[in-house]
């Protein structure tokens, strides 16, 4: 027996059917939340909240909850580690070889590497 799974991807906003949804995650008074949202939906939400964004401060990132995605790039690989390990030590940084490297190592090497 052939079995077909068939996953439908919707607009949480509208409702609609769309190939481009995407997962987005956002945190309000410390609730987080996720949304899956077409580009469409997703600038409407951006411009709503964009005014607060601007005058709010960053506060660093949220850690990802179990079973959240990890967005594309983050230095979380082994490759990535070792590259900043290697960045750290060329910078003057005491890092291990081994183990997890520090928040403050990853947020130095991420700002130095935007």
């Amino acid at each position: 027996m052939a079995q077909k799974i068939v996953t439908i991807y919707t607009d949480d906003l509208t409702g609609e059917e769309s190939t481009e949804v995407a997962t987005h995650s956002l945190s309000v008074d410390g609730i987080a939340y996720e949304v899956d949202l077409a580009p469409d939906s997703y600038d409407k939400l951006l411009e709503a909240i964009g005014p607060f964004l601007k005058a709010g401060r960053r506060t660093g990132r949220v850690k990802a909850g179990a079973g959240a995605r990890k967005a594309s790039g983050a230095a979380s690989g082994s490759g990535e580690t070792a590259k900043i390990r290697a960045w750290a030590k060329e910078n003057g940084y005491e890092v291990n070889e081994r183990g997890r490297v520090s928040a403050d190592i990853r947020e130095a090497y991420q700002n130095a590497n935007k």
